[in-house]
């Protein structure tokens, strides 16, 4: 934990890593806690009806004790294990068991469309996969594409050609033997989004837990405290969700509530809130101004104690509206997939600075460099926001992408730094200001997406010639996709076809991927070489339709 001294910078001088040779993620947030404070609720399910049903610590420890045995009846250390499942006891059994007996696990989100899932379980060779009735259905067409794909763990009303879940680790023992792993042994596989083609697997080493453990103390102005309680809206898919929050909670002992909207409700996340007397809460800066859009005030109050937020810059206005509303100070934090909770704000050591994301964690040396040389830029200069290597918290490789993997760092007079592909500068009081992508990733509603996929995902469509997407400006989402498409010889441009188009992408991909408005282009801007020039894009977005 972060010893808390008067100001950042001490309380960065007075940190220290403590990473040991042996660590398994399954144990430090099951067996660890279980031995401390056995009969404290764990995680604190809520269904969509809104009753709830408590785990303890004692029975998480004992439940992914059987899940790991029934991993290991059928797979083998370093196989990969998928789990497809919304918020729930189930996904958070699926990746402790795997921890434990040695596996890679890889989240899945459930509003994937075929060609997402198909993509990230062919790519990583997933042997297994936890999943839902509704998510077996969708993976039924694909299985004849997907040859090493073994198992799949259906947790509520399995059918002959699948597994239950539930009967499965049932036969099981409590008692497991969990692998005996090395910190930088892989743990676990995240597809994020990049400019170009489909997403990249980015593998984690088990130390990924520790590494995030600053951030998330800091960004919660120092978590955990007597009475602590987290929720968070943003899927255990994500690393916002699974990383930010599920993982470094239960390492702490504290309760996480486990609930995700099918949409997210602004009044119904006031009242969960409420209800199961949450204190802490990652909040995505969309569903922040959808809350203060609902509820400009709140009689009586919350009891939070503390709100994070990361994916987009907050304003001068939302943050005054956190501590007048939400009583606290919501604590902007940044990072990425690749090397994530690395920078953050703390309103229990320094005031909000709007508009500036943060210090960098103790623990991570965060700096502002010249991509092209790797040498550190003096404050106020804009470059590339990097990350001094090794770190705790940095991936391990792309999987199975070494080019990919190389060209995410830079050796400098200072070491190696993993380039981030964002720009920023340092301000006068020693925070990083971050400027905009280095590259067309698009942050849209706390997601970051990529555009190839969903060009790719476009030009599936049999109307579709070429395809072209970026990110609007929206108040709402921070930025809202925008795709513009020439057409195939025999169709024309019109609204229906337009919905049409869009609802392809939403449809194959997943709904937060889909275009907000589709454009039709006669011409695409185009480089000698066939790119399409994303930056003239972005100018016509600007423009009317």
């Amino acid at each position: 934990m972060l010893t808390r001294y008067p100001t950042v910078e001490e309380t960065r001088q007075g940190f220290r890593w403590d990473i040991p040779e042996f660590y398994n993620i399954g144990l430090d947030v099951s067996d660890r806690p279980a031995m401390l404070t056995p009969n404290t609720p764990a995680i604190i399910d809520v269904a969509q009806d809104g009753s709830a049903q408590a785990t303890s610590f004692a029975q998480l420890r004992d439940l992914s004790n059987q899940v790991a045995g029934m991993f290991a009846a059928r797979l083998s250390p370093g196989d990969r294990i998928a789990v497809l499942l919304p918020q729930c006891l189930e996904t958070a059994l699926g990746h402790i068991g795997a921890f434990k007996m040695g596996a890679i696990s890889i989240p899945l989100f459930t509003l994937f469309g075929p060609e997402a899932l198909l993509h990230r379980l062919r790519d990583s060779g997933a042997k297994a996969i936890v999943t839902d009735a509704a998510g077996a259905d969708r993976l039924a067409p694909l299985r004849p594409e997907l040859p090493t794909l073994e198992h799949i763990y259906v947790i509520d009303t399995p059918t002959d050609d699948v597994l239950d879940f539930q009967r499965e680790y049932s036969a099981q023992p409590v008692g497991f033997s969990a692998a005996k792993t090395r910190a930088e042994d892989p743990a676990l596989l995240i597809y994020t989004s990049g400019t170009t083609g489909n997403p990249k697997g980015a593998l984690h080493a088990h130390r990924v837990l520790i590494g995030h453990l600053p951030g998330v103390e800091m960004s919660h102005d120092f978590f955990p405290q007597p009475k602590d309680r987290i929720w968070t809206p943003a899927d255990w898919a994500w690393i916002g969700g699974l990383l930010d929050v599920l993982l470094p909670a239960l390492h702490h002992g504290v309760a996480v509530v486990a609930h995700r909207f099918a949409k997210f409700d602004a009044q119904a996340a006031f009242a969960l809130i409420r209800r199961h007397k949450v204190r802490n809460a990652f909040l995505p800066p969309t569903a922040l101004k959808m809350m203060r859009e609902a509820a400009p005030s709140l009689h009586p109050p919350l009891a939070l104690r503390s709100v994070a937020s990361g994916g987009e810059t907050l304003g001068a206005s939302l943050i005054d509206w956190g501590q007048r509303v939400l009583g606290t100070t919501i604590n902007e934090f940044y990072g990425q997939t690749e090397c994530n909770m690395i920078v953050s704000s703390c309103g229990a050591l320094e005031p909000a600075e709007p508009g500036v994301t943060g210090f960098a964690v103790p623990g991570h040396r965060v700096a502002v460099i010249d991509a092209a040389t790797g040498a550190q830029l003096p404050g106020g200069e804009t470059g590339e926001i990097a990350v001094q290597a090794p770190d705790p918290v940095m991936f391990l490789r792309y999987w199975n992408q070494p080019e990919a993997t190389e060209a995410k760092f830079v050796d400098g007079p200072d070491g190696r730094w993993l380039l981030t592909g964002d720009k920023g500068f340092v301000t006068p009081t020693g925070r990083i200001k971050y400027v905009g992508r280095d590259d067309d990733v698009i942050s849209s509603a706390g997601y970051r997406i990529g555009p190839g996929e969903i060009e790719d995902c476009l030009t599936g469509h049999p109307a579709v010639r070429l395809a072209g997407v970026v990110g609007r400006p929206d108040a709402l989402r921070g930025s809202a996709i925008i795709a513009f498409v020439s057409l195939t010889e025999g169709y024309a441009p019109s609204d229906a076809l337009a919905d049409e188009i869009a609802g392809h992408v939403k449809t194959s991909l997943a709904a937060h991927e889909y275009p907000r408005e589709v454009r039709f282009a006669q011409e695409m801007p185009m480089t000698t070489t066939g790119k399409i020039i994303r930056a003239t894009l972005r100018d016509w977005a600007r423009e009317p339709s």
